[in-house]
């Protein structure tokens, strides 16, 4: 490998005036066998209307856009996946420095004082000394990039600080998603502390009637115990219910940067449906989502790192230079017979440890063989995402469907149930099984609306946010 990659160059020792980089040149992995041409569940469709930016803005609710904008400015993830963008971001730029000389200025002053019993091989007496020596000068060292390993470590950093921005990108999509599905989980909460609540006020009243009824001698004393029964069930179902909701409301403060002791969400019940959102073609979503494209970037960087390896096969050249002023007094330093300078390059060529630099060049090249199969990897998760997410939309809005027909069917029987026990028609126990019936069918309903906006947010989520 290494007597043809130097046939294919030409070497200029002396000068460096050409150059070739060694290492594979990148090329993006092909995933057309794996990527389809459209979804299992939804044709594709012009994206227009999809969401971009501030993708959350599509529900219409300014409580959501305000815990976003707060889980944005506040979430301590947020600010170390950024931090971590600024550190590639340095070693690239840290990597760029190797293009360019290194200059460094040396200022030495020195007394010294000399030995009068130096060991010489001849015995003769040499008197000691104090001698000053002051020395400043200026010193250059630089590696000619010939094979381009400079041009290969710096591509490789790059593209891991682009990897690093792509994270960023991912944490910042988890993260809006995330705080969307829990602020609807609080709505689907506060939709089931609407309909206890309603359900307590009605079977109190129904409580005080009968009652009455039990004081008046026309009802057995069973039926009283029971509606107090159903009174006590639904206010313990409510309290339940409020432990739901501060442990859903504690986990989005957390998401939002904000201590739970401070931090409020006022009740409003979850009610219509969640807007529609058109998933586009495959190829357009894996260039969206940003951990397809970290992926991506990494399996570059780890091409680039071929290269690198692969320049130690060959000779490293170097040009290294002094110039400066050397005296020993002060006076005279900077006069030009104090002028002192000297310029030389270097070769270093291996000679042996060739089978350590294959060996380190093999662990490159598997190194790029896996991040290709996590890249391909990460293509396959994000179409699952999206087809996963596409069957959740469609079979939750028919589930919605079917549920609005059933909360609709339950609330009529149990209208009908009361009456007829008012007028003596029925018995308390079909009054009661009808009311259970009604308020377990509407917090069914109240689930079901919640994880269809869940779903809705998941599907944002799997085709890659804003873009």
């Amino acid at each position: 490998m290494a007597p043809s990659a130097l046939r294919s160059c030409f070497i200029p020792v002396l000068f460096g005036l050409a150059a070739c980089t060694v290492g594979p040149d990148y090329h993006k992995p092909d995933t057309t066998d794996i990527t389809p041409a459209k979804w299992r569940w939804q044709a594709s469709a012009p994206k227009d209307d999809a969401p971009k930016g501030d993708w959350w803005t599509i529900f219409h609710d300014s409580e959501l856009n305000r815990v976003e904008a707060l889980a944005l400015a506040d979430n301590q993830n947020v600010r170390a996946a950024y931090a971590r963008i600024m550190q590639s971001r340095a070693n690239a730029r840290a990597a760029a420095t190797d293009w360019f000389p290194n200059i460094t200025a040396n200022s030495k002053d020195k007394r010294e004082r000399t030995s009068a019993h130096l060991p010489t091989p001849v015995p003769v007496r040499i008197p000691s000394a104090q001698i000053n020596t002051f020395s400043e000068t200026l010193d250059l060292s630089y590696e000619l990039d010939l094979w381009g390993k400079v041009r290969r470590n710096f591509e490789s950093a790059r593209a891991q600080a682009e990897s690093s921005a792509a994270d960023y990108n991912n944490i910042l999509l988890t993260l809006t998603g995330d705080v969307a599905a829990t602020y609807f989980q609080i709505r689907a909460l506060d939709a089931d502390l609407a309909s206890l609540r309603r359900t307590i006020d009605l079977r109190e009243k129904s409580l005080a009637i009968i009652q009455q009824r039990f004081t008046a001698g026309t009802i057995q004393e069973t039926d009283l115990l029971r509606s107090k029964t159903e009174v006590a069930t639904a206010k313990a179902e409510l309290a339940d219910i409020k432990r739901q909701r501060q442990e859903a409301s504690d986990n989005l403060s957390l998401l939002c940067g904000v201590p739970a002791t401070s931090f409020r969400i006022a009740e409003r019940p979850l009610h219509g449906a969640p807007p529609t959102i058109p998933a586009g073609v495959p190829a357009a979503v894996l260039e969206r989502r940003p951990d397809v494209a970290s992926a991506e970037r990494l399996v570059q960087a780890r091409n680039a790192d071929i290269g690198v390896a692969t320049a130690a096969y060959f000779p490293a050249i170097s040009l290294t230079a002094q110039g400066g002023y050397l005296s020993k007094n002060t006076s005279d330093l900077f006069t030009a017979d104090s002028r002192v300078w000297s310029i030389g390059p270097s070769i270093s060529l291996p000679v042996t440890g060739f089978a350590l630099i294959h060996a380190n060049v093999k662990r490159r090249r598997e190194a790029r063989e896996e991040a290709i199969a996590t890249y391909r990897q990460t293509v396959l998760a994000a179409l699952k995402d999206v087809e996963t997410t596409l069957a959740q939309t469609r079979y939750r809005g028919e589930q919605a469907s079917a549920q609005s027909e059933a909360l609709t069917a339950a609330s009529q029987a149990a209208e009908l149930t009361r009456a007829r026990y008012d007028s003596g028609a029925a018995s308390y126990l079909e009054f009661l099984d009808a009311e259970r019936t009604r308020l377990q069918t509407e917090r069914q309903t109240n689930q079901v609306t919640a994880q269809r906006f869940i779903a809705t947010v998941k599907l944002v989520k799997a085709m890659g946010g804003g873009w």
